[in-house]
């Protein structure tokens, strides 16, 4: 039986193993005829592969959320890597076949997560803020602590969003010792309840896809829709200063209208979220590609970072542990 992972094999080494199925879209080629643009994962990462000339049967068979076996090999497309498709099959009652074993998962335990993160809820100090924030981390409890942050990119495994947020609040704390400018309520608060939204508009860690609701509103409306619900509950006015500025700062936390935040940051615990939130994202996206490069060599371009390729040292201790 194959043990080696997805990133276990080189560029032009041929590819033997079990992998789940993450996504399968359906498209039609130039010369009119239907294929599978697959997305493969195990507890390695994920790599593309297309499926040619594929029939109504393998469109019925080969779908999301499925363990396969896969043959094929490993190549290089446009600076990235993918899978020659040379045969794929259902996988057989004594093969693997649960899905949990080939989805990544976040570094470190759920219940440590939830310990860290009910700490910092004694820190925050507005009382309306800390019941807000418990209110409706206790809504959503269970799929904080098991959704990815993303589909793709970020933090894109079970229990990214939580291990995302945690990060966050490890920074957010640090920076907020270093400017005691900054209110740390409102920052700490911010950090929270920033992506819990997620937890609508995705739709799970495994073979995650966006919702209706995540494609047409997007996670920081829908967040902004939760808050003014639990304000509600909670018998909140949503209008006093305190509640419009930790709307604010949920609001603007991609920080550009491009980006999709509906205003930009205009308080300064509004920006120093947006810059921790890019700055963990963009470290979790550069190592995870760095782990996959070779020493001395560049990794993949990243389309998530402007397309540019980062130089993995040829003595990288941190990367190697």
């Amino acid at each position: 039986m194959p043990t080696k992972k997805i990133f276990d094999y080189q560029n032009d080494e041929p590819i033997d193993l079990f992998v789940l199925i993450k996504t399968a879209d359906v498209r039609v080629a130039k010369n009119g005829k239907q294929f599978i643009a697959f997305t493969f994962q195990d507890q390695s990462g994920q790599i593309s592969g297309k499926y040619w000339d594929a029939s109504d049967a393998d469109v019925t068979k080969f779908t999301a959320g499925q363990v396969i076996h896969l043959q094929g090999k490993r190549e290089l497309y446009q600076s990235n890597p993918q899978v020659k498709i040379y045969k794929l099959r259902e996988t057989t009652a004594d093969e693997p076949q649960s899905v949990e074993q080939f989805v990544p998962k976040a570094p470190v335990q759920v219940e440590e997560m939830q310990e860290e993160i009910s700490q910092v809820l004694f820190e925050i100090k507005n009382p309306n803020w800390q019941r807000l924030v418990r209110h409706l981390l206790q809504k959503h409890q269970p799929e904080f602590f098991s959704y990815p942050a993303a589909k793709t990119n970020h933090h894109a495994f079970a229990g990214g969003l939580a291990y995302h947020t945690l990060s966050m609040l490890r920074l957010a704390k640090t920076i907020a010792a270093q400017y005691p400018q900054i209110n740390d309520s409102l920052l700490f608060a911010g950090v929270l309840l920033h992506d819990l939204g997620k937890t609508l508009e995705l739709s799970g860690p495994i073979s995650t896809e966006y919702t209706v609701r995540g494609n047409l509103i997007g996670h920081i409306v829908l967040v902004d829709e939760e808050i003014v619900r639990a304000c509600d509950t909670l018998k909140i006015d949503t209008n006093s200063e305190d509640m419009l500025l930790l709307r604010h700062v949920v609001l603007a936390h991609h920080g550009l209208l491009e980006y999709g935040s509906p205003v930009r940051p205009q308080v300064l615990e509004a920006d120093v979220l947006h810059q921790i939130d890019e700055l963990d994202a963009s470290i979790t996206m550069m190592t995870q590609s760095l782990k996959h490069a070779e020493p001395g060599h560049y990794t993949e371009r990243m389309f998530a970072m402007d397309g540019r390729q980062f130089y993995r040292p040829e003595h990288d201790e941190a990367l190697e542990e």
